[in-house]
């Protein structure tokens, strides 16, 4: 059994059955060519799908998994230190952590390490500026591919080899083509169809696809439906909400949701769930919430309040006590009323554009040394704020771990104190952040300092070594006197 990630800490079981896992393992080593001398990382979570297909096919193959430390992922140096140490061949990432590993590439200079001969990507849609990025560092030495599959179809059902070939007029990602074994049909709203280029929701059919849910009869029968195509009445197919179209070449381009369910950071979460807590505030009369990615996704709230204002840090910290952290929003923006159509529903694509939010939480307090104003401003580059004060919560302004990474990226190109993802989990203000690192220069310093002593001491000849102690023996005894 596997849990699809649960938006509101009831994440619903999906019945995978042993053959949709062995067809997969199958379908998955081939695709990706894994042999005994491949070094698979370990990633994602066991709790997450994603760690069956870095789990089954390499041991079904005889090839080594390695198990990643929470260390290694405090900054794009350090995991790429770690691949290197462990001689890792195939990386199974997260698409949200791939586009930050990207950046660092380009921004910090750094290389795979040689080692490396695959890398896979899924769980969001790709962005194509990250596609060509990383076209032009590590270019076709390195197979990059992207894979998508919902969790109730097993992991992973089509995936695309990602060249600089492949992307299409629009800069649209393709997720490729299916998997041996798996059947794809692109249907309109009839369940007719839909030719090439336009787009309609993807179905799933196969020995992929999973039992159904557990204890939730109703949900399984709107989801898992009979197979219109095929006259075996035991043929089903998964509806997976997914808007796609077909290329003229056969595969296909993920456009993004037929409802408001969306993916990030890896969750998929029902975005009227976190309104329906939102709205829940006496001190909002209306709400919405939508996913903005500029380029990296988070959660956008926009909020009409009462006349009683809602206060930015109070609906925070009233979301963050009724919902998992990934729901929370990023940030709050106040607009006097909903945008609607005609048919009087809310109008999401006249939705403003979020302004830099405002500063929120504790009372400002400005950066007054160079080492805080770099954190404010690694701070306000990343959390895309206008201001930062001293005793801000970086996590209480919207960051989470692939932003903490990302301030970690930034900090470490101006700092070179081993700053790492761990410190700001541990000094999330930037007041003591700057404290942390201050004493840790100064203790560098000292040690520096020490080592060029000793090292002087160790050249001296026996000679110099005695009369330097007899010279400090007789200022002791004259001050002594």
């Amino acid at each position: 059994m596997i849990y699809t990630s649960g938006s509101t800490g009831n994440p619903k079981g999906v019945a995978i059955e042993h053959r949709s896992l062995a067809n997969f393992t199958h379908a998955a080593t081939d695709a990706y060519g894994i042999t005994d001398k491949d070094r698979i990382l370990q990633f994602a979570s066991l709790s997450f799908d994603l760690s069956a297909e870095e789990i089954y096919p390499a041991l079904s193959h005889g090839a080594t998994v390695v198990l990643r430390t929470d260390d290694m992922i405090s900054s794009a140096r350090a995991f790429l230190g770690y691949c290197a140490d462990w001689k890792i061949s195939v990386l199974d990432l997260p698409t949200a952590y791939w586009h930050e590993l990207t950046d660092a590439l380009s921004v910090e200079a750094l290389d795979l390490p040689p080692s490396v001969r695959l890398v896979i990507i899924g769980g969001e849609k790709a962005s194509a500026d990250r596609v060509a990025a990383w076209q032009s560092k590590v270019g076709d030495t390195v197979r990059l591919v992207n894979s998508y599959g919902p969790t109730e179809t097993t992991v992973a059902v089509t995936v695309c080899d990602l060249r600089a070939d492949n992307l299409s007029v629009s800069g649209a990602v393709s997720i490729g083509r299916p998997l041996p074994n798996t059947k794809v049909y692109v249907l309109d709203r009839s369940c007719q169809p839909s030719p090439i280029g336009v787009a309609g929701e993807l179905y799933i059919g196969g020995p992929c696809v999973a039992r159904g849910y557990i204890n939730r009869p109703e949900l399984t029968a709107e989801k898992f439906i009979g197979n219109p195509f095929s006259g075996d009445p035991n043929d089903r197919l998964y509806r997976t909400g997914d808007l796609v179209r077909y290329r003229p070449c056969g595969s296909l381009d993920f456009i993004g949701r037929v409802d408001n369910q969306i993916k990030i950071r890896g969750f998929r979460v029902e975005l009227e769930e976190i309104e329906q807590v939102l709205r829940s505030h006496e001190a909002v009369r209306d709400g919405v919430v939508v996913l903005r990615e500029d380029p990296d996704a988070r959660l956008i709230a926009y909020v009409v309040p009462n006349s009683t204002s809602a206060i930015s840090s109070e609906l925070r910290s009233f979301l963050k006590s009724k919902l998992p952290s990934y729901m929370v929003p990023a940030t709050f923006e106040t607009i006097e009323a909903l945008p609607l159509m005609p048919g009087g529903k809310i109008n999401r694509r006249a939705l403003p554009e979020p302004k830099s939010a405002e500063v929120i939480g504790e009372m400002f307090v400005a950066p007054t040394t160079p080492l805080e104003e770099l954190l404010a401003s690694a701070w306000r580059e990343v959390l895309r704020v206008k201001r930062v004060g001293v005793q801000d919560n970086f996590f209480d302004l919207g960051g989470h771990s692939l932003l903490a990474a990302k301030v970690v990226s930034i900090v470490n190109r101006s700092l070179t104190v081993g700053f790492g993802m761990v410190d700001l989990f541990q000094a999330p203000t930037i007041a003591a952040l700057a404290k942390m690192l201050s004493q840790r220069v100064a203790e560098r310093e000292g040690r520096s300092e020490l080592e060029r002593l000793l090292e002087e001491v160790a050249a001296m000849t026996e000679e110099e070594a005695r009369e330097l102690l007899d010279s400090e023996s007789r200022i002791n005894e004259a001050a002594a006197a």
